[in-house]
């Protein structure tokens, strides 16, 4: 028997089967899916690769395989097929989304073990011991205790029985030498959820609303057909409790099911109202905050059936479930379910694909729907389904907008507009909770000379450095490097050095400044690094009388906090001036979701947002919690302009350490287009630098397409990166994105 392998390498070169000999002890062992070394090429060490295909025979002198590990299902081959060509990368490279975790190394050996502990068990039958006991053979009292005691409690630890029993270690170790007792080694899970302790919770009476959408999908888990629902809902109208009885449903038909969040921080309040309504032995969450060996004993129990809900971010969505009955995407609207990174999957298309091919419903939750969601909703390809009322019958918080031009004609120079002022004040008196808002991290967001106008960039990337001010560092947020603050313009030696721009850490020291007395906590990437950050500042908010919550995004969506009755976004016009077409879409997410923050129970709660650009639509629309005016707008401005969904922006990039290299390789891949695609369908820009050129010390170019994808065109594109890769430019990385998250 001969197996077809890809071997286990981003080169595009080696994105193609090999044949091996099955040897005749490992027939048995191999097949589609199944994880292998071989020997390949001239490499000394065995090569990691993944069987796509069996056969009789080869038409080529082969070598053997020489080791094997069972690995993925046919199904799972079949999608890392479709994923290297709908995403433009190697199998291989899709293949790794769907190995367990720990296990993604050339060396199988060295994988990450399952998590071993001794425990203790009776070694002597319980009737001998007894009457040992009882003859007076054993004479200690405390070795007696220790007998007793684990009679009834086999497995317990060494420590956990000298703590219980009040006994030392040695005389455990006593009664392990005369053989009464004995250490066995046993398998312990790395249970993410084990220090958890929630008090269970049953299902709410649904509102007349929630009840129509939660009938219209359980029809179809019942018919084992599959349909795409959007859950379109206002902020607080209970989305999330349609979710749980949904996949209560699903459970009692043993049926598993898959539910997406965009967001670690999102993960903690999730997981609490899910353990409280089915418990914890049933969840699996996978995130990568987690360790390694957590997310591996996690793949783990999804394998073994013993996990029903599986929670988690994207990746999530390639867990290896049994008896799929469910998918559910929650906050769908957000970027992050979109890959930056090889394979750039879109894990909304994924679920898509893999809910018709399991015949089970696909659930799009969201306040603020993704546009082209909204779309394939009115024209009919997703059902759209409405929950128009809070579920708690509480009112939509009161949102006003200031126009910061005004603040300052009346000399406010301040962060704080003299109504946030005066709000958070007002809030401080009465004991209630303030969430500010602000999408930048740091402390000011460039440098620059006043003298010459030298702004500090960062030496390995074209772009400003940020000021950091509780290191005193100036950071790169694209590559991660520092330097120390600069006192005197390295350009004109000038000592008028200003600050400009304003981040989280600025506004934390303002707030500190106007309100002493106030307790506050910062939520951004520089205060969550830390393993379960995210839940210990979200519970240190909820729990421990902090007044004010100041954040990026991170404390923009999903979270449910009483106590918070005023939301101040610090400035609104941030999302709206990047060089994006969808500046204006962002804006009023954000800007809805920070808004749903505020008086979610009885206590009303109220939003001010800070403006240079109060007329805008998307400023306008999100003050009157309308998304169906702004979508009105902003998908005549897309039709007009030709964006998604009207049209696919398809961006190849480019990116080396080699500038001369970069321009060839962007020109020839440039008139091989310019053949090959249908010119009446595709527009097509020529190559030019991104507009930040260069990165980690790497220069970067690209070539824009405006059109709609379709199975040709991709065949174009996967035929034009072998073209390029054959022509062997060895400093230069291609890629291609469909439909990209970040135009930059």
């Amino acid at each position: 028997m001969v197996a077809e392998v890809i071997i286990n390498s981003t080169a595009k070169k080696l994105n193609r089967t090999f044949d091996y000999n099955i040897p005749k002890e490992l027939e048995e062992l191999v097949f589609v899916g199944s994880k292998v070394l071989v020997p390949f090429g001239t490499f000394k060490t065995l090569e990691e690769a993944h069987v796509i295909k069996i056969k009789e025979s080869s038409e080529f002198k082969i070598k053997d395989i020489a080791k094997v590990e069972n690995g993925l299902t046919d199904k799972q081959i079949e999608l890392a097929n479709w994923i290297s060509k709908r995403y433009f990368c190697n199998v291989s490279e899709c293949i790794k989304l769907m190995q367990t975790p720990g296990t993604r190394t050339k060396n199988i050996n060295n994988r990450i073990q399952d998590k071993k502990i001794k425990v203790v068990y009776l070694k002597k039958d319980i009737e001998e011991i007894n009457f040992e006991i009882e003859s007076g053979k054993i004479k200690s009292e405390k070795q007696k205790r220790i007998l007793n005691f684990i009679k009834e409690n086999e497995g317990y630890t060494i420590p956990e029985i000298e703590s219980i029993t009040d006994c030392s270690r040695a005389i455990i170790n006593t009664l392990i030498k005369n053989e009464y007792l004995e250490l066995l080694e046993t398998k312990i899970e790395r249970n993410p959820l084990n220090n958890k302790e929630i008090e269970n919770t049953k299902n709410l009476k649904l509102t007349e609303e929630q009840e129509y959408a939660f009938n219209k999908i359980a029809s179809k888990i019942d018919k084992k057909e599959y349909e795409q629902f959007l859950l379109y809902g206002v902020t607080g109208s209970g989305k999330t409790e349609v979710y749980l009885q949904l996949i209560n449903k699903v459970i009692e038909q043993d049926k598993t099911a898959i539910v997406l969040v965009p967001e670690i921080s999102l993960t903690p309040q999730m997981l609490e109202r899910f353990i409280s309504r089915f418990g914890k032995e049933k969840i699996a969450v996978l995130h990568s905050k987690l360790s390694i060996g957590e997310r591996h004993d996690e793949w783990e129990r999804i394998k073994e059936n013993k996990a029903k809900i599986i929670i988690g971010a994207r990746s999530a969505i390639f867990a290896p479930v049994k008896n799929l009955g469910i998918i559910i995407i929650d906050e769908e609207h957000d970027s992050s379910y979109k890959s930056e990174a090889t394979p750039k999957y879109n894990a909304k298309e994924i679920a898509n694909k893999i809910a018709k091919e399991e015949n089970v419903p696909l659930v799009l939750g969201s306040a603020t729907p993704d546009l082209t969601t909204f779309y394939n909703s009115n024209s009919g390809k997703v059902t759209l389904l409405r929950l128009t009322k809070r579920a708690n019958q509480s009112n939509l918080p009161k949102v006003e907008i200031v126009d910061l031009k005004q603040e300052l004609a009346n000399g406010n120079r301040s962060m704080l507009s003299f109504d946030l002022y005066q709000a958070i004040e007002q809030n401080l008196k009465e004991k209630l909770q303030t969430i500010l808002f602000l999408n930048r991290r740091g402390y000011s967001t460039f440098i620059m000379c006043r003298n010459c106008g030298y702004t500090v960039k960062c030496k390995n990337c074209n772009i400003s450095m940020t000021y950091h001010s509780y290191e005193n560092k100036l950071k790169c947020h694209y590559c991660g490097y520092e330097e120390k603050v600069v006192k005197n313009c390295p350009e004109c030696g000038s000592d008028k050095i200003r600050y400009f721009g304003t981040g989280t850490q600025k506004l934390e020291q303002e707030i500190h400044k106007e309100f002493p007395n106030a307790k506050t906590i910062r939520m951004d990437v520089d205060t969550v690094t830390k393993k379960n950050s995210h839940e210990e500042i979200l519970n240190k908010f909820k729990n421990e009388d902090i007044d004010i919550l100041i954040g990026t995004q991170m404390v923009v969506k999903g979270h449910h906090f009483p106590k918070v009755t005023l939301v101040g976004v610090i400035a609104a016009d941030s999302s709206l001036n990047i060089d994006d077409y969808r500046a204006t879409e962002r804006t009023f997410q954000i800007l809805t979701q920070v808004a749903g923050r505020a008086g979610r129970e009885n206590l009303p709660g109220k939003v001010i947002i800070q403006s240079y650009n109060p007329e805008n639509f998307s400023i306008q629309d999100a003050q009157k919690q309308n998304y169906e005016k702004f979508y009105e707008t902003e998908i005549a401005l897309r039709k007009q302009l030709k964006y998604p969904p009207f049209c696919d922006i398809i961006i190849i990039g480019f990116n080396s350490s080699e500038e001369n290299e970069i321009k060839r390789a962007s020109n020839e891949a440039y008139e091989f287009i310019e053949k090959k695609l249908d010119r009446e369908n595709f527009k097509i820009f020529k190559p030019m630098p991104s507009p930040i050129d260069k990165i980690q010390n790497k220069y970067r170019w690209r070539i824009i397409i405006k059109g709609n994808m379709n199975e040709q065109a991709n065949g174009i594109f996967n035929e034009l990166l072998k073209e390029l890769y054959d022509k062997n430019y060895k400093n230069t990385k291609i890629t291609i994105d469909v439909n990209p998250n970040n135009m930059a």
